[in-house]
């Protein structure tokens, strides 16, 4: 496999007001998934070689996307491949993408730190930033909220 061009590697980091074990807990906890992550449905064993399904609805259509959990250290690093069909590309090794989301503590919150790579384009890496960047968004005010509504 060629080397990632570091410049279509789509990125996106948000610092939540909340300890990484209850960030982490919203990272691979289906209920809190399906509340943040546009409403999609998580299926996986959570742990490593195990697959992981994203099912929902997106702008009308339902999909279903999959991959491969590669790393899973809790409360500090998530690793998953990613292909959706819904891209139009086969379901091929080079039509994936792996996911990196790292945690790590920042005061009193914790950083969450994701990265993605195989954009294809700057396009496509700019598209993806913008959807991670509200996914990560919706998780800060979900585990925020969380946080208020427990104190």
């Amino acid at each position: 496999m060629p080397p990632q061009n570091e410049q279509l590697v789509a990125r996106a980091a948000v610092t939540i007001a909340a300890a990484p074990g209850d960030v982490w807990a919203a990272l691979v906890g289906p209920d809190a998934i399906k509340q943040y992550m546009f409403g999609t449905t998580v299926e996986s064993e959570w742990r490593p070689g195990s697959p992981i399904v994203w099912k929902g609805e997106w702008q009308g259509r339902t999909y279903e996307d999959k991959g491969e959990i590669l790393r899973l250290r809790p409360e500090k690093s998530l690793q998953y491949t990613h292909f959706s069909p819904m891209s139009g590309l086969p379901d091929e090794p080079g039509n994936y993408h792996t996911v990196t989301i790292d945690l790590s503590p920042e005061g009193a919150g914790t950083r969450v730190s994701l990265a993605q790579d195989g954009s294809t384009t700057a396009d496509a890496r700019d598209h993806s930033e913008e959807n991670w960047s509200a996914m990560l968004s919706a998780l800060k005010e979900y585990v925020e909220s969380r946080q208020e509504s427990a104190a």
